[in-house]
């Protein structure tokens, strides 16, 4: 008999089962063993109660999930790509566990805004034939990872924007309303993601881009190849972010997505300032936008053309965009000052 049928039949028989039991009844190591309840946790036949050598398995009945679904503060799947739906996923988790369970409204819709916008992208763009989820519920937070196998977010960006690197489709993707499916998406979803929740980040390729609204700050670094995408991302229990402000911020009377906001420090990399040429990357696609915040911050100075093209030619080409800026230090602020005074 297989490994897979012992532990099927233990469960028929007892109603649970650990592993443990197979180790003693077949001979083969834990980790061995553990394959296979793996397995059948992601394919939802099993569900797992507790943790490490403790844990025990039980069949994965909406009788018993009903009954134990308090208890259950981890959800771990591998879904097949095939007429997925993101609400779906998402309700099925409320149902098969306690990990919504007593939250906070705030939160709760935090949670699920943020979760079902990642699982529509690896669902959506991904090309990816499966999609892994795991969604746990701490002590402190609750965090989720959705993982695809596909193509991946920043190539898939430079493909179809024509970018040259990663770090071009990461600044293209930070400013918001740009999407690679623009009859379907608004390009919205990462943007607000980014900013809903305590910390998300993304992971594809050879770059991370990590949002840490705990301090405040965007962050790239460069990392091991990773295959597809790779999306994590963390809210505390007792967060007491609003949604609906976020929204308000970014959106204006109409509640259109208008509004954004764009760290300059991510167009810097290994230059001691800022030229013309930047300044266009850095304004591609904002023209979609009614308001435009330029953040500053770690920028020492900026070139007299960066202003210039910016806060000049940009400006006079879209006159109804209005360019606020933050965070300048006396050099930057010098130079935007030299360039609007020339208009």
């Amino acid at each position: 008999m297989s490994v897979r049928d012992l532990i099927l039949k233990k469960l028929e028989e007892k109603g649970e089962v650990k592993s443990s039991e197979i180790v003693k009844a077949t001979g083969y190591s834990r980790a061995y063993v553990n394959r296979y309840f793996k397995e059948l946790r992601e394919e939802g036949i099993l569900l797992q109660i507790g943790k490490a050598n403790k844990a025990k398995y039980i069949p994965a009945t909406e009788e018993i999930i009903l009954k134990e679904r308090k208890s259950i503060n981890k959800i771990h799947r591998i879904l097949n790509n095939v007429n997925l739906h993101e609400d779906e996923v998402f309700n099925g988790i409320k149902r098969q566990s306690g990990i919504v369970e007593g939250l906070s409204g705030n939160v709760s819709s935090i949670l699920e805004y943020a979760f079902t916008e990642m699982l529509n992208n690896a669902i959506e763009h991904s090309e990816s034939k499966k999609v892994e989820i795991i969604i746990e519920r701490r002590t402190n937070n609750i965090i989720f990872e959705v993982r695809d196998r596909g193509i991946g977010i920043f190539n898939n960006i430079m493909n179809k924007k024509g970018l040259s690197s990663e770090m071009d489709a990461i600044q293209d993707l930070l400013k918001g309303k740009q999407t690679t499916a623009p009859s379907y998406h608004s390009g919205e979803g990462i943007f607000f993601t980014s900013r809903i929740g305590d910390i998300l980040t993304i992971q594809s390729s050879l770059k991370k881009i990590i949002f840490d609204n705990l301090i405040g700050d965007i962050f790239v670094r460069d990392v091991k190849s990773t295959q597809g995408t790779r999306v994590l991302f963390s809210i505390s229990l007792d967060s007491t972010g609003d949604i609906n402000k976020v929204f308000k911020r970014y959106s204006d009377n109409n509640y259109e997505f208008s509004r954004t906001e764009v760290a300059i420090k991510l167009y810097a990399v290994d230059v001691n300032y800022i030229s013309r040429s930047q300044a266009r990357r850095v304004l591609t696609g904002l023209e979609n936008f009614k308001t435009i915040i330029l953040d500053f911050r770690e920028i020492d100075t900026i070139g007299q053309a960066f202003a210039d093209e910016i806060f000049r030619v940009w400006k006079m080409k879209n006159s109804r965009v209005n360019i606020i800026f933050k965070n300048a230090n006396e050099n930057v602020l010098f130079m935007i000052k030299r360039a609007t005074s020339e208009e």
